[in-house]
């Protein structure tokens, strides 16, 4: 007579035993992702940012007054803006590139003319793809902000 096998040498309970394995490992799996993958789009204090948009509708309008306006030209390694319109502004310019979704590619560089009046800002790694351009005067009196679609080598007008 055939004696029956042992429980761990059978197929059914280990098929049995894995199904829910998985399903707790894949879980322990995603929540790892989302801690590691905070949404860092919201904000905490919603009156304190109204107000401060009001204080940017201010700059963008005196902008708009002064007639400024710059061109974009970006290459893999390089940004530069040069000044198209409005009243000749020599001092340094602070340019800011914020992604839509993704905080931590971010960034932004004071830039001084060259001899030429052109603003040069070097890059780490090309930039390509939807990005919120902000100039703004280093004596923080205008700003331009544009949203553009960056390719390389292509020009872009801010005002």
């Amino acid at each position: 007579m055939n004696k029956p096998q042992a429980w761990y040498k059978q197929f059914w309970p280990w098929f049995l035993i894995i199904l829910p394995l998985f399903a707790v490992i894949a879980s322990v799996n995603l929540l790892m992702i989302a801690i590691d993958n905070k949404d860092s789009l919201v904000s905490e204090d919603y009156y304190k940012d109204g107000k401060a948009i009001n204080m940017d509708l201010g700059k963008l309008k005196h902008a708009k007054q002064l007639g400024m306006q710059f061109e974009l030209t970006l290459d893999d390694s390089e940004v530069m803006l040069s000044q198209h319109g409005g009243e000749a502004y020599q001092a340094a310019l602070s340019v800011e590139f914020f992604h839509p979704t993704i905080q931590k590619r971010d960034f932004g560089q004071i830039a001084t003319a060259d001899g030429q009046g052109i603003y040069r800002i070097k890059l780490d790694k090309p930039i390509s793809g939807e990005w919120e351009v902000r100039l703004e005067g280093y004596d923080k009196s205008w700003r331009i902000q544009k949203r553009l679609d960056l390719k390389d080598d292509a020009q872009y007008w801010l005002n």
